[in-house]
């Protein structure tokens, strides 16, 4: 894993969208077309905002949705799909964007849905952070590290949920969602390529846990350092726990 530590969560941002918008160019010169997964949460606004700013040949770009809430309508300000149609699609207008519906009548249909999709896809470039919990997209500890299946429903835990209550996203932890469609772990794993975008001082310590501790499903981004081109952007706070921080 290659680990680069910037004096803010701005610099961090335009750092990563400089490599991110590089990678897409790449795949674009290279197949004709390129294919990305973007995440969402407060850890990426700045990453988003810079990568919006990136000339690329956009309408040759496809995005994949990282997850989702179960039962959210995407009028909900907290939606998943609402934060990318107005962060990234209406900006940069890409050719296609593959969204997980989470208010689907049947979520593990909708998961196999977009799943089918995704399978057929080979995904150049994963745009991904890292949870308080040390969860990769919506799969907290214990992750599953063995399935294959692209898309899982799976139950965020009460750590994972009091995140997103922190962030501003709910007006109380009763109403964030306790179920999520989330991309899994051995699919994010097969992108060629992924950018793990990482600021603030509260993700420190699962920062330090996932890079200095052992690899395991209790510290499910521990699983980027087995991926052979992994990049993460840290800034002085998310690095602050660690023995060495760049």
């Amino acid at each position: 894993m290659d680990v680069h530590v910037f004096d803010t969560a701005e610099e961090l941002g335009r750092a990563a969208a400089r490599d991110a918008g590089a990678a897409l160019r790449e795949a674009v010169s290279r197949a004709g077309r390129a294919h990305a997964i973007a995440a969402t949460g407060a850890s990426q606004f700045a990453f988003l905002d810079a990568l919006a700013g990136e000339e690329v040949d956009w309408p040759k770009v496809a995005f994949f949705h990282l997850d989702e809430y179960v039962g959210l309508p995407e009028s909900n300000p907290a939606s998943f799909r609402r934060y990318l149609k107005e962060r990234l699609e209406a900006r940069v207008r890409p050719g296609a964007f593959h969204f997980v519906e989470g208010d689907a009548p049947d979520p593990v249909a909708e998961a196999r849905r977009v799943g089918a999709v995704l399978r057929a896809t080979v995904i150049d470039v994963a745009f991904v952070g890292i949870g308080e919990n040390g969860h990769l997209a919506f799969n907290d500890p214990p992750a599953d590290f063995e399935t294959e299946e692209p898309y899982l429903v799976v139950a965020l835990d009460e750590a994972c949920r009091r995140q997103q209550l922190g962030e501003g996203w709910f007006a109380s932890l009763d109403d964030v969602p306790r179920q999520a469609i989330s991309m899994s772990v051995r699919q994010i794993l097969k992108s060629r390529r992924i950018l793990c975008v990482v600021p603030d001082e509260r993700k420190a310590r699962a920062v330090r846990d996932c890079l200095e501790a052992k690899v395991s499903p209790r510290r499910p981004a521990s699983i980027l350092r087995t991926h052979p081109d992994t990049t993460l952007y840290l800034d002085r706070a998310s690095a602050g726990l660690l023995k060495s921080r760049g």
